[in-house]
């Protein structure tokens, strides 16, 4: 009898007489009732319909015309799920967690994760809702934003406490980003701005309150020192007039210090005449014009000085 065996159509022809193999030898080796286990992976093992082992990588025997079988595959590499979760803070305001799940199967229990879970990642994804819609509502938005890690804390003990006793084991749990509405950020950048923009403020306040503050002092500061000089001056032009008025009266017998300041006044009342007429936009007006009225303020001085001296 002559067996013809096709490794690409899977089937087995004897004599004309067709022999169909059941699906599952499609991992079959090269050799007849083998099959090849890939690395990071293993295999569930069924002997007519039932459990019997878990596949190492390798190769092994699968006599299937004996009822055994291999119900699938189970890889060991570390998986990651996304997820984006819908909910609102304390303060009202919705916003999408952003969650990264990183998990993978466990060897000593891969029968447990190959026949109690149907559908893994719904499971992850149903568990992760729910812890993360318990957490964010307990906080407000900024809080939110602060206690990432403490969500993605609670997230994954609660992964790790259901998932356990499916096979799976929780590696690592990450709060990706917290997103909240787009007017939601918009108004939390003007508060921002509004507040740097405060800061500002009160800083060009400050500078132009300080420069005001320098400016009045140096100002003082420079009244001062020109009080004293004015000061100096007047001391001066009182000495050099009471020089004046002590050597005038001796050169010249009979003169009293009322003529000579009368003619002091009328002295500088040309010459004050002389400046104005030398300045060509002088806006400078006495009233009343005229040589009587030197007597006139002279009289007021004297008269001023007479009663403060008086006082």
């Amino acid at each position: 009898m002559l067996f013809i065996f096709n490794l690409t159509a899977l089937h087995f022809q004897c004599i004309n007489i067709p022999i169909n193999i059941p699906v599952e030898l499609t991992a079959m080796g090269n050799l007849l009732c083998c099959v090849q286990v890939e690395q990071s992976t293993v295999a569930v093992k069924e002997g007519f319909g039932r459990f019997e082992q878990v596949l190492q990588p390798g190769c092994h025997c699968m006599p299937w015309f004996l009822g055994k079988q291999v119900a699938g595959h189970l890889s060991l590499r570390l998986q990651q799920l996304d997820l984006r979760c819908e909910t609102k803070t304390k303060d009202n305001v919705f916003v999408n967690v952003v969650a990264s799940i990183q998990y993978r199967a466990l060897a000593e229990k891969a029968n447990d994760a190959f026949y109690k879970l149907s559908n893994t990642k719904t499971q992850l994804q149903a568990y992760v809702f729910d812890v993360i819609r318990a957490s964010v509502p307990k906080l407000n938005l900024d809080d939110a934003f602060e206690q990432k890690n403490d969500i993605a804390k609670a997230v994954e003990e609660e992964l790790e406490k259901a998932m356990s006793a499916y096979g799976y084991e929780i590696v690592q749990t990450l709060i990706v980003d917290i997103d909240p509405d787009e007017h939601v950020k918009r108004a939390m950048n003007e508060i921002n701005a509004a507040a740097r923009l405060r800061v500002a403020a009160n800083e060009k306040a400050e500078a132009e309150k300080i420069l005001l503050i320098k400016r009045a002092e140096g100002e003082a500061e420079s009244k001062y020192l020109s009080g004293m000089g004015i000061a100096r001056q007047r001391q001066a032009i009182v000495d050099g007039l009471r020089d004046s008025v002590l050597g005038f009266s001796v050169n010249v017998p009979g003169t009293t210090a009322k003529d000579v300041m009368d003619m002091v006044l009328v002295t500088q009342y040309f010459d004050t005449l002389k400046e104005i007429g030398a300045a060509s936009k002088s806006s400078s007006v006495f009233i009343p014009h005229g040589p009587g009225a030197v007597r006139e303020v002279a009289s007021q001085i004297r008269d001023g000085l007479l009663q403060a001296s008086h006082h």
